[in-house]
């Protein structure tokens, strides 16, 4: 069998441009994938479109989400542990880490339910979790996400990995290994490599040609490179200052040159589906 390669695109929702741009890549370039972020402005506008290119096989995912802008689905009082006192979630991972301790479990889990529940009920079957910011790397928010995916019949999830040798590189390749390791305990499939957490929002066309290729020469039977396009002119996008380069990522993915790199390496473009 060939070695599989889904390349997925983030925040399917946050805008109608970002909405837009991630279904461009898909039609016109190699992104086989999506992780749809239930908890943003965007997503019932543009939950049909997805639904309408599940014919071209695109697979789909939960982005879940307890940090960012957007607020949680489920009121205040019924996920009080999670947010401020204006019901917002933490803005980073790292204002998170400060009140996880408090965080309540059973309030984590309801909230992350919800959102599958949304975009379940767009009609959208899912094939993947994984998380706003990668937070499911974090041992509290992992045990939630892994007994979700099981409860939901979801059969993979994104195994995050790093290749920075800073501080915060070293310490994704630690809680990488637990969430590997949790989700086999529990028979969940996932790429053995990823790719493009060090290129969040930067992702050159350059860049993704050599990262096609790093995976090729890696061996590894199957990867995912994570990927964030979006539409040039976003209005909506600027209440979201990321630093990302979403038009840039959208340029190197429909570029001819990554599907020509794709086909040189022998790898297969593929869903979340095809692992299992």
């Amino acid at each position: 069998m060939s070695r599989l390669l889904i390349v997925n695109a983030d925040d399917f929702g946050l805008t109608p441009g970002v909405s837009a741009g991630i279904l461009d890549a898909h039609r016109r370039g190699i992104v086989t994938s999506t992780s749809v972020l239930a908890v943003a402005p965007a997503f019932e506008e543009t939950a049909p479109a997805l639904h309408a290119a599940r014919e071209s096989g695109i697979g789909v995912g939960v982005h879940l989400a307890a940090v960012g802008e957007d607020p949680p689905l489920l009121p205040r009082s019924r996920v009080a542990s999670l947010v401020d006192d204006h019901g917002a979630f933490p803005l980073t991972w790292k204002a998170f880490l400060r009140r996880a301790a408090g965080v309540r479990p059973s309030e984590l889990e309801a909230e992350l339910a919800a959102q599958i529940d949304r975009v379940r009920s767009a009609g959208l079957t899912v094939d993947h979790l994984d998380a706003h910011q990668h937070l499911h790397l974090l041992p509290k928010v992992r045990a939630v996400v892994v007994r979700l995916a099981r409860r939901f019949a979801i059969p993979a999830i994104r195994v995050p990995r790093a290749g920075s040798r800073r501080l915060a590189g070293i310490g994704v390749r630690l809680l990488a290994r637990g969430l590997a390791r949790d989700a086999k305990r529990s028979g969940l499939a996932h790429p053995d490599a990823c790719e493009g957490f060090d290129d969040s929002g930067g992702m050159t066309g350059e860049r993704l040609q050599r990262t096609v290729e790093r995976i090729a020469a890696s061996g590894a039977a199957s990867a995912e490179i994570l990927v964030h396009p979006g539409a040039a002119a976003d209005p909506a996008r600027d209440r979201y200052r990321w630093g990302y380069d979403w038009a840039g990522e959208l340029a190197a993915l429909v570029d001819p040159r990554a599907r020509e790199a794709v086909q040189r390496s022998g790898l297969r473009l593929g869903t979340f589906r095809d692992l299992v």
